[in-house]
């Protein structure tokens, strides 16, 4: 019987994945307590041997760390034809090296978007109305102390600019839109299926975009050509006292071009996801009053999870079953 092997243990779905792989596959999860273990037991003989799929959680990372280059040559030596990535972004796995080594990649794009979005318009709102500033006051006693009308904002009305009208800034589209504020959005190319109020600006338009947004939000996937994209120069051309929201990658962020612009005023405030070096978060952003910073929550609820389990489960016992499975990345297409 084949194996595959859970690289980060589920915590909704133990019930469905014993259903599911029953006479299918051996599952085996992933005890090795670094990658020296974990390449040893790939090999004939070890606990591993025989995997053809993999169950990847980014959680894996903490003891085998990311799926780069050496990782993947591994797996596609022991075997291994199909990784399903937990999650919709996938910027920790070596995708390329996975297509030339005969390995699919797959992700669980659409599973996250609801939880996503609303994480995004948590953010927004925090930051126009000063709602982080408000609760460390409460909790430090100062009341409202150092809050000012002045530098508070109603969403009403104002100009929400989506960098990435995917599933995930799509969804917040609409959960924006019914303030309403007016929604535009920069893609590489027009979204066909966005909605008539979702204003399009090509590339040549960009600055264009930049110079009436009050919100800029970020939705953009991590690869090479994104790193950096918010950079200096897009960041000076918002108009003074924008807002920036990012549930993406940090690094898609220029951090320190970002955090000069906090600093100087021309940004109003941020609200955060991610960071560039996370789980570090630079000590800078942590003294801003004006940032309104999570953990990497965006997608933690456990509805969306356990769907997410499921999604990334159903692509393996597909491609065990049927020889072939569902959301494929891109660059593995």
């Amino acid at each position: 019987m084949p194996r595959i092997i859970l690289c980060g243990e589920l915590t909704w779905s133990h019930a469905e994945c014993e259903q599911m792989f029953t006479g299918v596959a051996d599952v085996t999860v992933m005890s090795s307590p670094d990658r020296a273990d974990f390449f040893r037991n790939l090999k004939p003989g070890g606990k591993y041997a025989g995997v053809v799929g993999v169950y990847r959680r980014n959680i894996s990372a903490v003891q085998i760390g990311p799926f780069d280059r050496e990782v993947v040559d591994a797996l596609a030596k022991a075997g291994v034809k199909w990784i399903a990535h937990h999650g919709a972004g996938y910027d920790k796995i070596d995708v390329l090296r996975c297509k030339e080594m005969g390995i699919t990649v797959s992700n669980t794009p659409g599973a996250v978007d609801d939880a996503t979005a609303t994480t995004a318009l948590y953010l927004m709102i925090s930051a126009l109305r000063q709602f982080s500033k408000a609760e460390q006051d409460v909790r430090s006693g100062l009341w409202k102390s150092r809050l000012s009308s002045g530098n508070a904002h109603d969403a009403t009305g104002r100009t929400l600019a989506i960098l990435g009208l995917g599933g995930i800034g799509m969804r917040f589209a609409q959960l924006a839109h019914a303030f309403p504020m007016r929604i535009v959005y920069h893609n590489r190319r027009k979204a066909e299926d966005a909605p008539p109020w979702c204003e399009y600006y090509a590339l040549d338009r960009l600055d264009e975009m930049l110079s009436i947004s009050d919100v800029l939000s970020v939705h953009v996937p991590l690869r090479k050509e994104t790193e950096g994209l918010v950079d200096e120069n897009m960041i000076r051309k918002l108009k003074r006292g924008a807002i920036i929201v990012n549930t993406a990658r940090g690094k898609v962020i220029d951090e320190d071009a970002m955090l000069r612009a906090l600093e100087d005023g021309h940004l109003g405030a941020v609200g955060l996801d991610v960071y560039a070096d996370e789980p570090s978060v630079n000590p800078r952003l942590l003294e801003m009053p004006n940032a309104t910073l999570l953990p990497h929550m965006g997608a933690s609820t456990c509805d969306t999870q356990k769907t997410m389990e499921l999604r990334a489960l159903g692509n393996l016992l597909a491609y065990l079953t049927e020889g072939k499975g569902s959301d494929i990345v891109p660059e593995c297409q």
